[in-house]
């Protein structure tokens, strides 16, 4: 854990260095609020111990700075004697406490001890956020807009919905943001991606199998439209998706019900499909590789998301948002882009999408300056 003392009292910065190093914490000094933000501003730092009355810029500025820049360091307001009021109006500015001088060395241990766990819980909990709701759909490009008012429309109801768009455009987004805004919110939401099954599964993965229906079904398996039951199943790359397959999926929303392998049992679904594919259906349709009739049940809508390429008008949006989240995820202090690099990163070519561009931006992150310079993008990309 790394830990910024910041006093304008050299014996108690020194102090709190030599307790706290003591204890194995990792930690800078600060003697004023003015070099404590530019060094917050370089590094992260897990917890801030920070003086509230110094002269220049005090320790309230220096909270409300962290605030602006969004960085999750736990403030621990240091309070004289006739500071405690102050120190009250930092709890609710954010901080996470306060410490009353004389320092005891008690109280400061378990204050570290909790804003640490504090920072792992902050940090969890955007991992989790990330993992449960997605990402979300950065930019506000006429092309984006239009997808957003195609979403509000058709997200109420029960349309069955065909993505199109080239691999790294962000479909699954899409998908996500119809069931987020459906009336079936409350209800799972399963995805199911059709390339990434070995044709001879995927009938097991969609409808289930019964114990003993073939050599490894040791149990019986529940597949993704049971488990999307009253819900939304999105079927990534359907354009993948086997013949066979195919014709159960058409059964099933002919019908409503599926039987899993190795029974003639037929189960009630209630499921909304959205199906996504980088491939152009109609021309798989003429090769004989994908079922027309299958087409014409998935495509009542169609939302073709743009490339990147169609939209570089977003560009410094999503850059200014995938800086944030790679800095917050991996513990490092805001890295800024500088206007000549965004202009150097819209004026190529994103066969890769959105999701080149994520990669781009933390690999400039890791080898470029802070700000990120045109120079670095033509070093680096």
């Amino acid at each position: 854990m790394k830990i910024l003392v910041v006093d304008d009292e050299r014996a108690i910065r020194n102090s709190l260095k030599e307790i706290l190093g003591d204890e194995g914490y990792e930690v800078d000094t600060a003697e004023d609020g003015i070099q404590a933000e530019e060094m917050i501003d370089k590094e992260h730092y897990d917890v801030v111990f920070c003086d509230i009355k110094m002269p220049g810029k005090d320790g309230e500025e220096v909270l409300d700075f962290v605030a602006s820049q969004g960085i999750d360091s736990a403030m621990v307001m240091i309070s004289g004697h006739g500071d405690i009021d102050t120190a009250v109006e930092c709890i609710k500015k954010g901080a996470f406490d306060f410490i009353q001088k004389p320092l005891d060395l008690n109280r400061i241990l378990i204050t570290v001890k909790n804003a640490g766990e504090r920072t792992t819980l902050v940090k969890d909990n955007k991992v989790l956020k990330k993992k449960v709701y997605g990402q979300e759909m950065i930019g506000s490009s006429e092309p984006l807009q239009h997808i957003r008012e195609m979403i509000a429309k058709v997200a109420p109801t029960d349309a069955r919905v065909l993505v199109t768009g080239a691999n790294g455009t962000g479909k699954e987004l899409v998908a996500r943001s119809l069931h987020a805004l459906s009336t079936r919110s409350a209800m799972p939401y399963v995805e199911v991606n059709c390339a990434a099954i070995p044709s001879e599964l995927i009938e097991s993965e969609l409808f289930g199998h019964e114990k003993g229906s073939f050599t490894s079904a040791i149990k019986q398996h529940k597949g993704k439209f049971e488990q999307a039951d009253g819900g939304t199943l999105f079927l990534d790359e359907i354009g993948d998706m086997s013949l066979a397959a195919q014709a159960k999926v058409l059964r099933v929303l002919q019908e409503k019900k599926l039987s899993r392998v190795g029974s003639d049992k037929d189960i009630q679904v209630d499921v909304r499909v959205i199906a996504a594919t980088n491939k152009n259906l109609i021309e798989e349709i003429e090769k004989g590789n994908f079922r027309e009739d299958l087409y014409h049940r998935l495509s009542v809508i169609v939302i073709k998301v743009p490339s990147l390429d169609e939209r570089k008008g977003d560009i410094p949006e999503l850059v200014d948002y995938f800086a944030g989240q790679i800095c917050a995820e991996s513990g490092k202090s805001p890295v800024k882009f500088a206007p000549d690099a965004i202009k150097a990163l819209q004026g190529r070519s994103w066969p890769g999408n959105i999701r080149e561009l994520r990669n781009v931006v933390e690999r400039l992150l890791i080898l470029g300056g802070n700000p990120v310079s045109a120079a670095d993008v033509e070093s680096f990309c």
